[in-house]
């Protein structure tokens, strides 16, 4: 595993305080730079390989980062989650579900987790994640109850209710749009159609007040099911 420290000092060399003012100097200082002055150019800027191979390094980490964040935050959900007498009989805390169809099947219960955090702009991506796990929830037959935590719910529900097109939603997925118009055909046309006819199969609990860490972070990504 890389070494943290060694990758934290590198980068923090090269960036100084703010990266963005440190830029910003290597682009005013290469104005009018030529061939014969460029190596002692760069050495004097720290743009060395052993800094591209520090954030090469931090790029591959944090992916691990949000596996683990959805793992941790799966498992100090359960506490709250879980009620008297019922029993785990699976959780998926790896990326994706892992061959398994939700993150948590219980006795009682199946559950799928989404620890990302809404800006409240154009987040396609997220909303079409959040609208897929949402509909496998809702298609389960199995009789058992069917929950999304969210770290946050209400960019979620506006984007539910919303008139975004369900073929913008599913064009990113053939097999899911196959599906949902195997089940559905034409029947809906927008995300808040289908929402309004399925929103009590569902319910949408927010974690945020379990998760505070999260919830004052900043979350990029998590781990999906493709």
């Amino acid at each position: 595993m890389a070494d943290l420290a060694a990758i934290s000092v590198l980068l923090r060399d090269f960036s100084g305080h703010e990266l963005s003012a440190k830029l910003k100097q290597v682009e005013g200082a290469i104005a009018g730079m030529t061939l014969t002055r460029y190596p002692a150019f760069l050495l004097n800027t720290g743009a060395d390989r052993k800094v591209l191979a520090a954030a090469a390094d931090l790029k591959k980490l944090a992916g691990q980062i949000n596996v683990l964040i959805h793992a941790l935050g799966i498992l100090l959900c359960l506490p709250r989650i879980l009620e008297k007498g019922e029993t785990v009989q699976y959780v998926s805390l790896g990326a994706g579900n892992t061959g398994r169809k939700f993150d948590l099947e219980t006795d009682r219960r199946i559950a799928e987790f989404k620890f990302i955090q809404w800006r409240g702009g154009a987040e396609s991506i997220r909303q079409n994640s959040v609208f897929k796990d949402y509909f496998e929830l809702a298609r389960c037959t199995n009789g058992k109850q069917r929950y999304l935590y969210l770290l946050g719910t209400e960019h979620p529900l506006r984007f539910l209710n919303s008139r975004r097109a369900l073929d913008s939603v599913l064009s990113r997925n053939v097999k899911l749009k196959a599906t949902f118009r195997d089940l559905f055909g034409d029947r809906y046309r927008t995300v808040g159609e289908y929402y309004r006819a399925h929103s009590r199969e569902v319910k949408i609990v927010d974690v945020a007040g379990w998760l505070s860490e999260l919830a004052a972070a900043v979350i990029v990504e998590e781990p999906e099911d493709e």
